[in-house]
């Protein structure tokens, strides 16, 4: 398990040692030196990990992406996906305000050309050889979820069912997520 630290204020990085010590083979961590944004933090961990690994999965820490999922992400790759895209079932969930703008969004991306898949955000599995194709990219708006779909490997999703979070509140505040939005409408996914 590789975990990326993305600037983090709070005890994230001294856990993250201390599990690495106890577990040396199994943990492992990368700490950004500022916080860098949810999306630079996935690809950082997701190039480092390529070195090692024949698939990547990321997923993120709030626990609420389900890992009963991986088995069928495994089974997907296994059968000669290169990405298998974790899709939620349902947004239950959200608040009312999060469930409306989240589906004028993907509305919007796909009047764009967008090749979003609804209700996917980064609950995803990846071979090495498809993020050695995102790794070639050089985007300057990082949207992953707008980017992944377009570098054309065979691609399958998996539903899965949503969970509260484990503990916490998000970080990820209207503001970020207009700005995400931003860089999904700025970046150049045709």
């Amino acid at each position: 398990m590789l975990f990326v630290d993305d600037g983090s204020t709070d005890n994230t990085w001294n856990l993250i040692e201390t599990y690495s010590r106890e577990n040396p083979v199994l943990v492992k961590g990368i700490r950004l030196s500022a916080n860098m944004g949810h999306q630079k933090a996935l690809l950082a961990g997701m190039l480092a990990a390529r070195h090692y690994a024949d698939v990547v999965i990321t997923i993120d820490a709030d626990l609420q992406d389900d890992v009963d999922a991986i088995d069928e992400m495994l089974e997907c790759y296994r059968g000669g996906d290169e990405i298998v895209c974790g899709v939620r079932s349902n947004r239950k969930g959200d608040g009312l305000f999060k469930r409306i703008s989240a589906a004028l969004f993907y509305s919007f991306m796909r009047l764009l050309g967008a090749k979003l898949i609804y209700n996917h955000a980064d609950f995803r599995l990846m071979s090495s050889k498809a993020i050695a194709a995102l790794a070639e990219r050089n985007e300057s708006r990082l949207f992953l979820r707008g980017l992944v779909p377009h570098l054309g490997y065979k691609t399958s999703r998996v539903l899965y069912e949503r969970k509260k979070r484990a503990a916490g509140t998000s970080k990820y505040s209207l503001r970020k997520m207009l700005g995400l939005a931003f860089d999904g409408i700025a970046g150049r996914y045709k």
